[in-house]
């Protein structure tokens, strides 16, 4: 009886490792990675009957489809997002928790990825010095070549910090130049700019994509969104029909072109496709890696909100730029077996402040920063006591305290708690109280997978739902715990994974260790995410 059991065990292991095996079999060639930033979990089904069949749908349709994937914290901007993608780890572990922080050593403010130790490449001087050199945590790009030093990889975006953080230290990091409009990189990277990116600038390439209006793709009957303005609508011309006058793209200059219109978009993915063929990717047995982040999709929604006919029309210009961007690409590979697509987004975004509502949303930081200094100066005495707020952290003087021998903790319980009267602010905790305390679940626990001690702020404040900080020319934003910011799609395409769909919840920690389980390398170091499981 036993040994029959211990048979019929080894016999199971041996069709598991056999299964693995022939998902293995499959490795890709070619990796692409990518992340429409501020796109909603739900954006591909509430859209879906104006896409192509060879954009978002291909990939819907013949892919790994995750409709309950979410990031379990609180800071879901950009660039923290990204290191999560990046390397498999919350914000708590990899220690990027915003764009910029205040050092405590000297009140000096620290930004992510500028770097004065290098020097910008194709850029005016001065300009350009950038360089993963604050990132902690290893990336998936950073096991990839561990792995395999023969690999090729190549991470572009329009901003910089998202080529950066996205890249990680492996590899070509390219980005926008947004004085000059071309492609930029550091001598972080490279000693020099390469020739297929200095003959893509000089060819001017993508100066044929800003050009001409912002007119809407289709008729103005087939939009789910009504709210519009500054996109030229098509008509269905009758004689009761009267042309809408609306802002023409020609009154903006390039760099508002890019960051503003879906030319930015679509000028990236040319740049991504040129990048395929100028480094052969995906052309032998090592994998490579091509990282896209689409920073123009953020810009629109925060300019004129998710529930926009710009908004709605960007995503329309990108699936059909994704699929001319797959169809040239399946056609360099040849196999799409051989090719693996993740897309995913960094986060969704919030509702409009303005959207249909008597009350605006907005939160004022300075006013915020101002009423918090003269607290703090009433209650001790004149001082500069808030050195500032940046993306929901407050930074406190630290060298005040020291010099009136006062207790940190204490002060940072005082702010936390006069944070609670200010109107739209719905929690505020210490950062004593996220270094001495283990929250396991609630609002809390999001609050603390954000928090990295050596960084954050004195006091971490969340506000109340679909309010935003106060930002010029600024609808809607990311950054909170809320569902419309931290349920994003995802979805796992070619590399011989059959169509599937899961609706179990799933963290966005396990991008990276899944993607790396395909590919067939070791997840990388700091990762803290399961491996999903795929047909």
């Amino acid at each position: 009886m036993t040994a029959h059991i211990i048979k019929t065990s080894v016999l199971a292991l041996m069709l598991g490792a056999s299964s693995m095996t022939s998902l293995a079999a499959e490795r890709p060639k070619l990796v692409i990675n990518i992340v429409v930033s501020s796109m909603r979990a739900d954006d591909i089904e509430r859209y879906a009957s104006n896409f192509s069949e060879g954009g978002f749908r291909r990939l819907i349709d013949g892919g790994a489809v995750f409709t309950d994937s979410r990031y379990n914290y609180m800071q879901t901007l950009t660039p923290v997002s990204l290191a999560t993608l990046s390397t498999g780890a919350m914000p708590s572990t990899h220690g990027v928790v915003s764009r910029r922080w205040s050092d405590y050593a000297n009140n000096n403010n620290v930004y992510l990825t500028v770097d004065d130790e290098v020097t910008g490449l194709d850029c005016r001087d001065g300009e350009g010095c950038h360089s993963p050199h604050n990132l902690i945590a290893p990336t998936l790009n950073d096991a990839m070549m561990q792995a395999d030093s023969c690999s090729r990889i190549v991470t572009v975006a329009i901003d910089p910090e998202s080529a950066v953080v996205m890249g990680g230290k492996a590899g070509y990091t390219f980005w926008m130049d947004m004085n000059r409009c071309r492609w930029a990189t550091s001598s972080y990277y490279t000693p020099y700019l390469p020739g297929w990116v200095k003959e893509y600038n000089d060819e001017d390439l993508h100066g044929r994509f800003l050009t001409g209006t912002w007119q809407s793709r289709f008729n103005r009957d087939k939009y789910l969104n009504s709210r519009s303005s500054s996109i030229v609508m098509l008509e269905q011309m009758t004689k009761n029909t009267r042309p809408r006058q609306q802002t023409a793209v020609e009154q903006l200059n390039d760099r508002e072109k890019i960051t503003r219109t879906p030319a930015g978009n679509t000028m990236l993915l040319d740049f991504a496709k040129y990048a395929v063929t100028s480094m052969n990717m995906g052309a032998d047995d090592h994998t490579d890696i091509l990282n896209i982040c689409l920073d123009t999709s953020r810009n629109i929604a925060e300019r004129f909100g998710p529930e926009s006919v710009e908004y709605e029309d960007m995503l329309y210009s990108l699936d059909n730029d994704l699929d001319q961007f797959l169809d040239y690409v399946c056609t360099h590979v040849k196999d799409e077996r051989s090719l693996l697509v993740v897309l995913t987004s960094d986060h969704g975004t919030s509702p409009s402040f303005d959207s249909g509502r008597e009350e605006r949303r907005r939160f004022n930081v300075r006013q915020f920063e101002v009423i918090v200094n003269a607290f703090l100066s009433a209650r001790y005495g004149q001082g500069e006591w808030i050195l500032g707020y940046i993306d929901h952290s407050i930074y406190i003087n630290h060298n005040i305290i020291y010099d009136k021998d006062m207790s940190i903790a204490d002060v940072q319980n005082e702010v936390a708690t006069f944070a609670m009267q200010f109107r739209g602010v719905s929690h505020a905790l210490s950062s004593t109280a996220m270094r001495t305390s283990y929250f396991g679940s609630g609002y809390a626990q999001k609050m603390q997978n954000s928090f990295y001690p050596r960084r954050s702020g004195d006091v971490i404040i969340n506000l109340m739902p679909e309010w935003i900080e106060e930002r010029d020319d600024c609808r809607s934003h990311s950054g909170s715990m809320y569902g419309y910011d931290t349920h994003v799609p995802l979805v796992f395409w070619g590399a011989g994974i059959a169509p599937q769909r899961h609706d179990e919840a799933v963290d966005m920690t396990s991008v990276a260790p899944t993607t790396a389980r395909l590919i067939g390398i070791s997840e990388p170091s700091a990762s803290e995410g399961s491996v999903l499981k795929l047909k």
